[in-house]
Formats: C-alpha cells, structure tokens, sequence
C-alpha cells in the first residue's frame, strides 16, 4: 500500500467517524454539538443545530404517525408523538432506506409504562405494521379454486400449500381486528363496547388493496404450519390440537377466498 492510498484511508476514515458522531449527536438530544462543525464566528452552531435536529425529529414523528393512523386515534395525538419521540431517541434508523423502520415500535410500546393503561395498543400496532408490511410485499397471483384442484388431484389433504408473500398473521389476547375496525372510523376516537375474546387477523394484499379478517378458531396456527412446510392435513392436526373447535373445510374455504394461497403442490409419497 502506497503513502497515498494510506493517506485516502485516514481521510476516509476520518470522515465517517465525523458522520457518525454527527449521526449520534442528532439523534441523542442530550449530546452535544459535535466539534468538528464550527460556525463562522468560530464557535459551535448550538441553536442552527437544535433547529435541524428538531426537523429531523418531526420528520421521524410524521412518519410514524402516518404508520399508526388508528393508534394515534386511540391515544391522541399529543400522546403518541411524545411516546414516538422516546422510541426515536431509543431506536434512530440504522438505515437511510426507511421503508422498515418502525417494525419495533409495537415492542417500545408493550414495555412502555405510560401506554400499560391501554393493554390492547401494542396488538393494534402490530396490526398497523402488519397491514404496511402487507403493502410492501411483493405481488403473487393467487391461487384459484379451480387451480388448487387440478394441482392436487390426488386430495389436497396431501397438498403443500405456498402462501402468498405478502401474507401476515397477527395474534393477540384482545379483539385487535374490533379494536382497529372501530377506532379507525371517522369520528370515533375510542374503541365502544368490545368483546372480551381474543382475535387472531390475517393480513394479505392479493391484489392492490390490502385485506385484514378476523381467523376462525385455529386458523393462526394452521396457516403458520403451512406458512413452515407442513402438509395441509398435518398442518389441520396442529390446528386441531390446538383448539378443538378448528374446522378445516372453514378455514381452508377463507385462505382460498382471501387469496391466501399462492400455489400448491402434491407432498412427497
């Protein structure tokens, strides 16, 4: 290695040292400005860089809120934005690509003790995330009636059923998809009257728009055996097992109208 090349090195070197003090310093409120910005009088920008921290904030709190529009409904604007403001100082992006961040708010949220007064928040942000997750997620043509037939002639109980790739399961002890039906309807800030059972949801966008339904007793773990490879009537035996009301006729009829199902293939003898 030349002087030169070793002299770029140090220089490159140096210079993502200052981007990650810089980084650190914007995104930690209580750090100070960084000593390598000097303004031109020669002492630190402290007021130029609050100002752009701030910005940098709010845009991070905009864009949270705009993934949780229904919980920000739930607990009011001014609760959530102080509680994304926590979750920001906590966790800043460790990408410029933000299409992911905010996947562990739901998480901040379960072990914050301001929100333990609303149990059911994090369940619904999960849900959120979910349903943006769905969005995201690569097309698949869904699998027809007609097509599951023909491919698993032989019974489709022997089948291997291929999920579709935007395809979401969220499961929660509260009515999470009531919760989120309700809160997310003009003009109604609290959920009203809710069932006490819990409620599992299946998210999918198997075409433009993004779908969330309420699964039937035991669809969360059948769709999350097939989801692992299992073969639909080893899968309909986990769910069974699980919860003795699961009825496989009901559950597949509703991943074929959801258009859940991507493909499918004839299991190995």
């Amino acid at each position: 290695m030349t002087d030169r090349d070793m002299t770029d090195r140090d220089m490159t070197d140096r210079a993502m040292a200052q981007e990650d003090a810089f980084a650190r310093a914007l995104l930690h409120g209580d750090d100070a400005v960084p000593e390598t910005l000097i303004a031109r009088d020669g002492h630190a920008p402290s007021r130029r860089f609050a100002v752009y921290r701030n910005n940098v904030y709010k845009s991070l709190i905009d864009l949270l809120a705009s993934r949780f529009p229904v919980s920000v409904r739930i607990v009011g604007e001014e609760f959530f934005r102080a509680m994304a403001r926590l979750f920001v100082e906590e966790s800043p992006p460790s990408s410029a690509v933000l299409l992911r961040y905010g996947g562990e708010f739901a998480d901040f949220v379960a072990r914050f003790p301001p929100a333990s007064s609303v149990p059911y928040l994090a369940d619904v942000m999960r849900l959120e995330w979910a349903w943006h997750t769905a969005y995201h997620a690569p097309d698949a043509e869904p699998l027809s009636p007609q097509g599951l037939a023909g491919i698993c002639a032989d019974g489709v109980e022997h089948a291997r059923l291929a999920l579709h790739p935007s395809l979401q399961i969220v499961r929660s002890d509260y009515p999470v998809i009531t919760i989120w039906e309700l809160a997310g309807r003009d003009g109604e800030k609290e959920p009203a009257a809710l069932p006490e059972d819990a409620e599992d949801a299946l998210i999918v966008r198997p075409a433009l728009e993004v779908e969330a339904r309420r699964l039937p007793p035991g669809g969360a773990v059948f769709i999350q055996a097939l989801g692992n490879g299992a073969r639909l009537m080893d899968a309909a035996a986990q769910a069974l097992e699980g919860d003795s009301a699961f009825d496989l006729e009901q559950n597949l009829a509703g991943l074929i109208t959801s258009g859940a199902i991507a493909g499918a293939f004839p299991a190995d003898p």
